[in-house]
This record gives structure tokens, C-alpha cells and sequence, in this order.
């Protein structure tokens, strides 16, 4: 059989200095370390791939909005363009048949500048313009 070792106790004063040390030291690192990191994105982050932003490339098939048909009833679709027509919509859609075919639109649900310049579809409810043929509140918007 094997003769069992003592396992010496470490003095108390000992053993607290070592703890308070390596907290320190761990305290020390996690600094360091957030700190460099932070350094490092803010020096590289926009040109790391990883962290490049999607948001900016609106594609084909991207929804925005609520879609609800008994709130949002009437649908249009065309190129998106900004510009309304004598204060009416701030946005409107071309569509075949010219500028007598325009859709003005405004939106207080959907942000519709990101989808500026795409061919859309979108859902919302009809409103009486003066100057618009057709203004229409959009709370559904769809990238064809």
C-alpha cells in the first residue's frame, strides 16, 4: 500500500494574498482586454466583413410594415419615388401609363426611403387628395 502524503496547509495570510492577487490580476486582464477590443472595432470595425451592416441592401422579397387587409385594403404597385404632388404624400409610385397614374404615399408605419428607387408593392388605405389622383397611407410594403 502506498503511504499516504501530508497535504500542507497554506497560512491563511498566505492564501488571502494569493486571492487577492489573482482577482487583481483577473481585474487587470478583463480591462485590458475590453479595452483592446473596444480599440480594435472602432479602428477596424467598418472594414471587417463580419460586422458590415445588411440593413442597407434592401433585396427582392423584403417586407416592412403591418400586414392587416382590413386596416390596409387597398394595394398599388410601381418604381418608388421620392417627391409628392402639392404637399400631398411625400413619396409616390410610377406606374404605366404616366404621371396621371401615380400613386402619392405617405406612411407613419413604414419607412419608405429605404425602398426608394425598387420596384414595391404596397398595402395602406386611400385617402381624398386634392391634388393626388390617388394618396394613399401605406402600412405594408413589399420589394418585387
Amino acid at each position: 500500500m502506498k503511504k499516504a502524503t501530508k497535504v500542507r496547509q497554506l497560512d491563511p495570510q498566505v492564501r488571502e494574498k494569493i486571492s487577492l492577487q489573482g482577482l487583481l490580476l483577473i481585474f487587470l486582464l478583463a480591462i485590458a482586454l475590453g479595452a483592446g477590443g473596444a480599440y480594435i472595432l472602432s479602428t477596424f470595425g467598418q472594414s471587417l466583413p463580419i460586422l458590415k451592416s445588411q440593413s442597407n441592401k434592401v433585396r427582392i422579397g423584403k417586407v416592412a410594415g403591418i400586414f392587416d387587409k382590413k386596416r390596409f385594403p387597398d394595394k398599388a404597385e410601381g418604381i418608388l419615388k421620392e417627391g409628392g404632388i402639392e404637399g400631398e404624400g411625400n413619396f409616390h409610385l410610377e406606374r404605366p401609363g404616366g404621371e396621371s397614374q401615380n400613386v402619392y404615399l405617405t406612411s407613419s408605419i413604414v419607412d419608405l426611403l429605404q425602398f426608394v428607387g425598387k420596384k414595391v408593392r404596397v398595402w395602406g388605405e386611400t385617402f381624398k387628395g386634392e391634388k393626388a389622383g390617388w394618396l394613399m397611407d401605406v402600412g405594408y410594403i413589399e420589394v418585387l
